[in-house]
């Protein structure tokens, strides 16, 4: 049986949603970062770069990265189409993947909320969070102008992408966004989200919300 190791409201929402949605037998396994659990000695024994998610595969092998953690899930029920047919498909999921892993996620996400990753002097902090919160700005502006009059990321249907914009929208209000005023194109493409009966059981089961920026 697969298992991911995951926390509430993480990246690791975007392949919990997925694993509902294929209705595949699997284990949770809480991690609370906000208890820094993820630096444990035994989480460290199973991932050792500290992160969720993590999955425990078919395989008996642990995968890490939410992009290869998702991808592997979808890739259990091919007839799903949660990866598109056609190459150019299948290649913006990677390009929407890498970009929000590698540079939303990572960079500006990271330099907002762990500036000590960036510089080792808490004098600079305060100078580290304020470019990550203007890059968030920025690079949600960027999403709102890509989801404008779609109804999904990629293409015409809902795909292994979408879990994982939903988890960003999210944190746009943890960080104080008003998201329905300042994102309405992204806004109506979450609520296409939220309705999906199984992001609504993953929701319940991690015990968040996504309009409840305090959630």
């Amino acid at each position: 049986m697969l298992k991911l190791y995951y926390s509430p409201g993480a990246c690791s929402l975007a392949p919990h949603i997925l694993l509902e949605e294929l209705g595949l037998q699997y284990q949770l396994e809480l991690v609370a970062l906000a208890e820094n659990k993820q630096q444990t000695p035994g989480y460290l024994a199973i991932n050792p770069k500290g992160r969720v998610p993590a999955l425990l595969t078919f395989e008996g092998e642990v995968l890490t990265e939410a992009p290869a953690v998702s991808w592997y899930i979808a890739l259990q029920a091919p007839h799903a189409s949660l990866i598109p047919h056609g190459t150019l498909a299948q290649g913006r999921c990677l390009e929407w993947f890498n970009w929000i892993s590698g540079t939303v996620h990572a960079m500006a996400y990271g330099q907002l909320w762990r500036p000590h990753r960036f510089v080792a002097d808490e004098a600079l902090y305060g100078a580290v969070k304020a470019k990550g919160q203007e890059m968030v700005l920025e690079h949600y502006a960027s999403i709102e102008r890509r989801m404008a009059g779609r109804d999904w990321a990629v293409g015409n249907a809902y795909t292994l992408v979408d879990p994982y914009l939903l988890v960003f929208y999210r944190w746009g209000g943890r960080i104080g966004l008003d998201m329905r005023a300042g994102y309405p194109g992204w806004t109506r493409h979450a609520e296409r989200v939220i309705a999906r009966a199984a992001v609504q059981r993953a929701l319940q089961q991690e015990g968040i919300q996504i309009w409840n920026k305090a959630a």
